[in-house]
This record gives C-alpha cells, structure tokens and sequence, in this order.
C-alpha cells in the first residue's frame, strides 16, 4: 500500500479474563500464572486499560468444532480425559509428561486461552479493531495430536485457522519467541496462504530442536516457513540486525492481509530456560518494528500474542505492557517509573523487590545487513543461511 493511503490509527481490543490464571501446572513449574496477573496489574496501574480506542474484553473457550480447526478430536478428549484424571499420565498425547503436567482445569484453561486469541483473530478480521492482544495466549508448541513445551492448544495457530475459515487468503506470522514456532510451523507446512517466520535460538542448543533454515515448507507451498537459528549468547544488537535482516523483506514480498505474532519474553538475559541476552528495552523495539510493519503491509491488521518467559517478576509483565501499550499507540517511555502500588502487589504475591523502571537501562543500537555483512562471524552467518534457504522462493535477493 502507497505511504499516503496507509491507516496508521490505532485501535486496541485488548482480550483478559482472570480466569486464564488458571492454566497453571502447579508449583515448581515453570509456567506461573503469576506473569499473567502480574502483567495485567502493571497494564492497568499505567491507565492502559482505560484510554481512549481501547476495548477490554473476554470470550468464551473454543469449543470443539474451533479447537478442531488444528487439534484431532482424539486430542481434544484426552484433553478433557487428563482435567477429568490427572493423576494418570498420557505420553501419546503429551500430557502428565515432565513438561505438560496434567491439572484439573488443563482443558478449561487451555480452552479459554485459545477462545481469546481466536475472538482477537475474528474481532481484526471483521474491522471491529485494528490491533488486538492476547498475552495470555502464544503457546506455539502445542501439535494436532499433543501437548509440547508447556503448551496444550495452539492458539496462534487456531487464530489464523480461523483467519483462514473468515476468508483470509494470506496470513503472515512472525515469532520472536526464544523457542522455535514449531507447532504452528507444522499446523500450515503445506498452505501457501500461511508464512510463518521464527527467529529463534540455535535447535542445537534449545527446545524442539527443530527451526533450522533449511525447513522452508512443504512440496506445496515451498517458502512458506522462514527460520533464523541464533547463536547462543546472541544479545540485543544481534537480534535487531537479524530481525530487520529477514522480516521485513518477506513481509513486503508476501503482502499478508493480516500479522499474527508471538512475543516470548524468553529471549531476555535472565530468563532461566535458554540462552540469548536480549533486553526488555530491544523487546519493546521489535514490538514497534512489528506494529510499524503490519501498518504497512497489513492494513494495520495485528493480532499479538504473549508466549514464552519464565522471569515471572522481573522481565515479563514489563515486556508485555510495552507490547500492549504499542498496540494501544500509547507507547511507555522507558524511562517510567513502575507505579508503587503495582510494586507491593508484586512483593505481596511473590516476597520479592519487583523492577523500579520500565527499562533495563539498555540503548540498543544495530547495524543494517544491508550495509554489509562479515562472512566469518557466527550471527552473520545464521542470517545467510536464513535468506539463502528462503528467500529465492519470494523473489528476492538473498
């Protein structure tokens, strides 16, 4: 779309019900409801909630017919078979696995999770809202037939299906999750209607194991999956360099109808999980760079996720509040103070200090590929092979 007929107002539909703490697979584990309701006390203590073109919303679970879209039905009631049981364990469908531990709300929660992601995907669809949130949602591992990486149902996979039934004809999505994509990889292999991008830490070093550059889609839809493996210890000038190396060229050669994207926090520093050193400060840039993007590709039509992140207090409410704060085209200068009163309700749920700025005090600063690249270094080297395997298949230079 011409600069000049670009809508780059915003809008937000902004999806929570309390209820979705209740995906929460008990204590030790490391997915802890707790950044969730953190993350909504901090979006509410700085007025998020309440300015203007913002919408807070609920919606109901999927059901079976929506969770059908990606999931097998013998899925779905082995689902409902471990929240009935979950004492037993399942190793076929993944659940009361060391990851994926059964509970009694395992289908409830997982359900409502997906729900809101899924209203989000119909609510932009229908010109309800340009941009629409789901923090809650993001878990990307999740396959047809079982439950991966602390993921039940796919819900970004289930938006896009359902993007797809609305009539959408192409839908991109980017995940920026420390973790590859591979679930919803696997959901659109073979849809040349679907381009999933993920930039990822290395599969030789981190969960799945798979996101290597050479898994470009199936026979037909070849160039449909885009992945960046980073080397471990990748920090924040690395991974802007890489994310402005792969996905803006492929979102302009794809022209999608509508962005979905995944924002894991997992790529920070302290998270305890993986192994990159990226900052709240370069996650809120690529959280601008993606609303700047679906502005200029996708009518301004933006469905984002949360996802990944297991620094419970320190990293992800404040990395999901700049996200929904963008999206709400009310951006929260770093330089913010936390509110008090958010900061005792994080010593009160948790007996630990919580943050005082909404900035890790980082100034990310990164170099354009295009102004050159060296052959010899590792990073360079992961973004080469990315646009080599890729690229061509977009008509593009690599």
């Amino acid at each position: 779309m011409p600069e000049a007929e670009r809508d780059t107002s915003c809008g937000l539909h902004l999806f929570w019900d309390e209820a979705v703490t209740a995906y929460d697979f008990g204590p030790g584990h490391p997915m802890d409801p707790t950044r969730l309701a953190l993350t909504m006390r901090l979006v509410e203590a700085l007025g998020l909630t309440t300015g203007p073109g913002v919408t807070l919303r609920a919606a109901p679970p999927a059901g079976e017919s929506t969770l059908e879209l990606v999931h097998t039905r013998e899925y779905v009631e082995a689902v409902k078979h471990a929240a009935a049981h979950p004492e037993l364990s399942d190793p076929r469908h993944g659940l009361g696995t060391d990851d994926n531990w059964s509970f009694p709300a395992v289908h409830s929660a997982s359900a409502l999770i997906a729900g809101q992601s899924v209203a989000a995907a119909e609510a932009v669809w229908r010109g309800e809202t340009p941009h629409a949130v789901n923090f809650a949602g993001g878990l990307h591992h999740a396959m047809p037939g079982k439950a991966s990486g602390f993921c039940v149902y796919n819900d970004p996979a289930l938006a896009i299906a359902r993007l797809l039934e609305l009539g959408a004809e192409r839908v991109a999505y980017v995940d920026v999750d420390v973790h590859h994509g591979d679930g919803v990889q696997q959901a659109f292999w073979d849809d040349p209607r679907v381009l999933t991008v993920s930039l990822h830490e290395h599969p030789a070093t981190l969960f799945p194991q798979t996101g290597w550059p050479t898994e470009t889609g199936g026979p037909a839809a070849p160039g449909s999956a885009a992945n960046l493996a980073l080397p471990a210890g990748t920090g924040d000038a690395g991974w802007l360099r890489a994310f402005h190396a792969l996905v803006p060229e492929l979102l302009d050669a794809f022209r999608p109808q509508v962005l979905v994207t995944q924002h894991g926090a997992d790529t920070h520093l302290e998270d305890p999980l993986a192994h990159l050193a990226v900052t709240v400060d370069a996650q809120r840039m690529v959280a601008e760079a993606l609303h700047e993007l679906a502005h200029r590709h996708a009518g301004g039509r933006w469905i984002a996720t949360g996802g990944g992140g297991y620094a419970v207090v320190d990293v992800v409410p404040r990395t999901w509040t700049h996200l929904v704060a963008t999206a709400a085209g009310r951006p929260v200068d770093p330089a913010t103070e936390t509110p008090e009163p958010w900061r005792a309700e994080v010593y009160r749920r948790t007996r630990r200090p919580a943050p005082l700025r909404m900035t890790d005090g980082a100034r990310p600063v990164w170099r354009d590929f295009e102004a050159g690249y060296d052959p010899a270094d590792r990073l360079d080297q992961a973004i080469l092979a990315a646009r080599r395997a890729v690229f061509p298949h977009h008509g593009l230079l690599a």
